[in-house]
């Protein structure tokens, strides 16, 4: 759904197929907008083939904070899912315990916003409501989608996203 959401945002016209045409349209955009992506789990078994963060077992996490020594343009994090049990905000802290580092809150409210000190610069991270389907009953528990949905019955979770999404990758936040 991360595509869905920036295809809208970006009104980038997206071909959803799986050709090279689909592959480059996508790296284009990642290279315009200076936006890198990776999981931050680089390997994990599971016993049921999906999809779900909490089916992962015995996760390897990537090194995130060597990515960040050696690429110190970076500024911003952002992580598509929070601090639940094997969301991507829940195993930055991890690395972050193991060495030492605070992760400082400045906004606990979607979307979460925290900020740390690290390879000599302050790096300010965000973590959105995970672009999945199973996050869409979280967003239908939070306050701002319920009164957001009654103003406007046709509000959706992908409204929603599209909102929080559209401020951080917009720079609005």
């Amino acid at each position: 759904m991360l595509w869905k959401i920036w295809d809208r945002l970006y009104d980038l016209d997206l071909v959803f197929e799986n050709t090279h045409f689909a592959i480059e349209q996508r790296k284009a955009f990642l290279k315009r907008e200076q936006i890198g992506i990776c999981d931050i789990v680089h390997s994990a078994y599971r016993e049921k083939i999906d999809a779900s963060d909490l089916g992962m077992q015995q996760p390897e996490l990537r090194d995130l904070l060597g990515v960040l020594e050696q690429h110190p343009k970076i500024k911003t994090l952002i992580f598509t899912g929070g601090n639940s049990k094997n969301g991507p905000e829940y195993f930055f802290r991890k690395l972050l315990k193991k060495a030492e580092i605070t992760l400082d809150c400045l906004n606990d409210h979607p979307p979460r916003k925290h900020h740390f000190h690290w390879a000599g610069r302050s790096i300010v991270t965000f973590s959105l409501t995970a672009p999945s389907g199973a996050a869409n009953r979280a967003i239908g528990s939070l306050s701002a989608y319920k009164e957001a949905k009654e103003r406007d019955p046709k509000y959706t979770p992908l409204d929603f996203r599209m909102e929080q999404y559209g401020k951080v990758f917009k720079g609005e936040y």
